[in-house]
């Protein structure tokens, strides 16, 4: 349970402009809940033109960036190092000069926030919020700024219930099910990659069903008694990789979990089957067969009956309404990366630069990157920059830019197949001869990324199966991996 001294005086939830979509205030009095719409917008400003200042009384009177008020700054006019901390993202947690903490969480572009004078545990707060928005999510079907809008009658029913005068209390999604009595309205889900995937092997649309009864835009009510017992399964893995410049591996992690979403009627209880030759913990690894998947740590959800993980690796559990984690993992060491990283420096004249960057997908022909994004910083003092590609066959959507205001070189590309090799060539153009300071501005090269139907560690669901003999039950099945990128990396 969550601490009773939690108290929050408002809550809001903005859209990616700015606008409040939601707003409830829980403490009145001095200068505390009133004028909410200031309190949002003055805190939008603060994070969409961060200062890097997180206390009121060293920046202006209204504690906002002058970038916020008097337009972007002329480049001369910053500190050395201030410019590239006003690019950051705001933290999670500050504080206004209204004297208000306010902490924050972004899902799906929208803001998330809430505001407090008590001094509160910020990781709790910051779990608050974060539980509000899943919660939302399970109930609406999809988050977006259309589903809220279209079911803010039953959000704030579910605020009423989840926030009792700022205090937080029922946060489950099975237990608030028996004090909803509104029913969601059933929005499209926003388009994405995941669309790329075969059809046969994942349903983009059915994941985003309410966990309650709903109805459709057109007031059609579509209850759960017709619906098709499913349960989707999501193993997702996020790289943390860090390359040197010859393209060899400095660092590398994965953070993984298995995801699911379950509709299955009268909640049964299921068995669920990894590896047989899966290892947890790395002291173990030594006695471990070849091409054994070894994890360094392992957590799983409370829910979870681990009496025969140990010699069967099988997890018994009734997945609860909505969509939770069964179990985290992280795995650290040697690992075989997806892409590979080649950067090359030349300097053809005393103020001209051949940058070339080479990606080598990895992984085998029938796999793909989806939505790949590469991006080189460039000095400061570029004066201007042409790209050329020369790509494989099956590569779409490939297309190279510089960005003058951002200084850097954007690669982007559709669709990158495996076992293939990508090259962009940029010439630089610089306003004053190239020196080694000049030089260290260049990079790193940071790429971002999806792969579906793809998972590096190996780790591999079995069967997942109904533990009790249920005659002429068959719910349907769908399981699908995701590798995607956390933080990518190659140094200069």
């Amino acid at each position: 349970p969550l601490p009773t001294m939690i108290l929050l005086h408002n809550f809001f939830i903005l859209s990616p402009r700015g606008d409040t979509i939601i707003a409830k205030s829980y403490r009145t009095g001095d200068n505390v809940g009133a004028h909410e719409r200031s309190h949002t917008e003055a805190f939008f400003r603060k994070i969409r033109f961060w200062d890097g200042v997180a206390t009121p009384g060293i920046s202006d009177q209204s504690g906002l960036s002058p970038t916020a008020s008097d337009g972007p700054l002329p480049a001369g006019d910053d500190a050395p190092g201030e410019a590239a901390e006003r690019r950051g993202d705001a933290p999670p947690v500050f504080i206004m000069p209204d004297g208000l903490s306010y902490l924050h969480v972004k899902r799906n572009g929208l803001i998330f926030g809430c505001s407090t004078n008590r001094n509160v545990s910020p990781c709790t707060v910051v779990e608050l919020l974060s539980k509000i928005a899943k919660v939302f999510k399970d109930y609406c079907g999809t988050l977006s700024e259309e589903a809220i809008r279209k079911n803010f009658i039953l959000l704030y029913e579910l605020l009423d219930e989840m926030l009792d005068y700022g205090y937080p209390q029922v946060t489950s999604t099975e237990n608030l099910k028996s004090f909803v009595y509104n029913e969601p309205i059933v929005v499209t889900p926003i388009a994405n990659t995941g669309q790329m995937v075969n059809p046969k092997t994942a349903s983009a649309s059915a994941v985003h069903k309410p966990v309650i009864d709903s109805v459709s835009a057109s007031g059609k009510k579509a209850t759960t008694t017709n619906q098709k017992n499913e349960i989707f399964v999501d193993i997702l893995e996020r790289l943390n990789v860090l390359f040197s410049n010859n393209g060899y591996v400095l660092n590398s992690t994965i953070d993984g979990c298995i995801q699911m979403k379950s509709y299955l009627a009268g909640n049964p209880e299921l068995r669920l089957a990894l590896n047989d030759d899966l290892v947890v913990g790395r002291e173990k690894s030594a006695g471990a067969p070849y091409g054994a998947v070894v994890l360094d740590d392992i957590n799983f959800h409370e829910s979870v009956n681990l009496s025969e993980f140990e010699y069967a690796k099988t997890l018994q559990f009734r997945p609860p309404d909505g969509e939770f984690v069964v179990l985290n993992y992280r795995l650290t060491g040697d690992f075989k990366t997806p892409f590979r990283i080649f950067p090359a420096i030349e300097e053809t004249a005393p103020k001209t630069i051949e940058i070339s960057v080479l990606v080598r997908a990895e992984m085998p022909e029938n796999h793909f990157g989806a939505n790949v994004t590469v991006e080189l910083p460039l000095p400061k003092c570029t004066a201007a920059a042409s790209c050329s590609l020369v790509t494989s066959p099956g590569t779409t959507g490939a297309h190279a830019e510089y960005s003058a205001q951002d200084k850097k070189v954007v690669w982007t590309m559709k669709k990158l197949p495996g076992n293939s090799e990508q090259t962009v060539r940029i010439k630089v153009t610089l306003t004053q001869p190239c020196t080694s300071m000049i030089r260290r501005e260049i990079g790193p090269i940071s790429m971002n990324f999806e792969i579906p139907m793809y998972n590096v560690s190996n780790l591999q669901i079995k069967y997942l199966r109904i533990a009790e003999n249920m005659p002429g039950y068959t719910p349907y099945r769908w399981v699908r991996y995701v590798t995607q990128s956390s933080s990518y990396v190659c140094r200069l």
